[in-house]
């Protein structure tokens, strides 16, 4: 069995083999059970939580990753923590064993660009960040990597020395950003704006959208968090990675409980990559991604690692 640490699972999830490996697994499709969450005790702390999430192509490979959410943590140590373990799915044989973090991260933001190949503009030049932290700069690097268009990224975050600190990172990447404090004149700026906080009260605001903008929501992933307003989510035409979205993530919860969303009208992004459903429509339509998390795409990209490591690949 292969083992595969963060740095060299950074080293073999290069963006555009990673957006290409996404876009073939929601193609193939794969057999995705309900993820399972158990409650743990931790004396004197917040209880935790194991989640499990499987999912297997037949006669292929099949995973699960392990996460464990830890919101006592203090002195340092990550709230979550995971791994993954990708098994052969002929005779169960372990593969590869994969540092869950870095997997996770990367899967989230290839998934968010993948969506956009197919709902964002062809001609889009603008790329507003909202939110600050890790999953923010590989937005921001995976849009600039396959969206070659793209020139102008901007970054908002609620405190202005984190947006700052993001830009500066990014600058040593190679990738020139801008940190702005408005974030309503940004998001009218821009051509495509994607969000990874974790607000529980909307950012993104419908009247500051515009015709032919592509919104991309990535942090809110239960009923009480929410990125963008119910005008927002009624302005746009609605993809989700996953159906579980419609039930878990408060950005469609409460509009379709205020009656501003129709859930049949929701497409996912297999049927995009598989074709049963167009891509943008127009040039003036608004669209919009909500992601939760799919563990297809978890078993993606453990597998592109473990097919290029196994090559000899780094």
């Amino acid at each position: 069995m292969l083992i595969v640490d963060r740095t060299e699972a950074a080293a073999l999830l290069d963006d555009k083999s990673l957006v290409e490996a996404l876009r073939e697994a929601f193609r193939e499709g794969a057999t995705v059970p309900a993820r399972h969450h158990h409650k743990i005790k931790v004396p004197g702390a917040p209880d935790a939580t194991l989640l499990l999430m499987p999912a297997w192509q037949q006669g292929k490979v099949l995973g699960v990753k392990l996460a464990n959410v830890f919101p006592g943590n203090t002195a340092g140590k990550p709230a979550v923590t995971a791994a993954y373990i990708l098994f052969d799915a002929n005779d169960g044989s372990p593969l590869a064993l994969i540092d869950g973090g870095e997997l996770t991260a990367r899967r989230t933001a290839a998934t968010s660009v993948l969506a956009a190949t197919y709902l964002a503009r062809a001609d889009a030049t603008r790329l507003l960040v909202v939110g600050t932290g890790r999953i923010a700069h590989h937005l921001a690097r995976v849009y600039k990597a396959c969206l070659p268009n793209l020139h102008g990224i901007t970054v908002w975050g609620r405190n202005p020395a984190h947006a700052k600190t993001l830009a500066d990172n990014l600058a040593r990447a190679s990738i020139t950003a801008t940190p702005v404090s408005d974030l309503g004149q940004a998001v009218r700026a821009a051509d495509i704006v994607t969000c990874a906080t974790l607000s529980t009260a909307p950012l993104v605001k419908g009247e500051w959208l515009r015709e032919g903008q592509h919104i991309d929501l990535i942090g809110g992933f239960t009923p009480a968090m929410r990125e963008a307003d119910t005008a927002a989510i009624a302005r746009a035409r609605i993809v989700v990675d996953t159906f579980a979205a419609v039930d878990e993530a408060g950005d469609l919860l409460t509009p379709m409980r205020e009656g501003a969303l129709d859930r049949t009208k929701i497409a996912d992004l297999a049927a995009l990559a598989k074709g049963t459903a167009p891509p943008r429509r127009s040039p003036q339509e608004v669209t919009l991604f909500k992601s939760v998390g799919n563990a297809l795409e978890d078993l993606a990209a453990a597998t592109l690692v473990w097919r290029k490591k196994s090559a000899g690949g780094t």
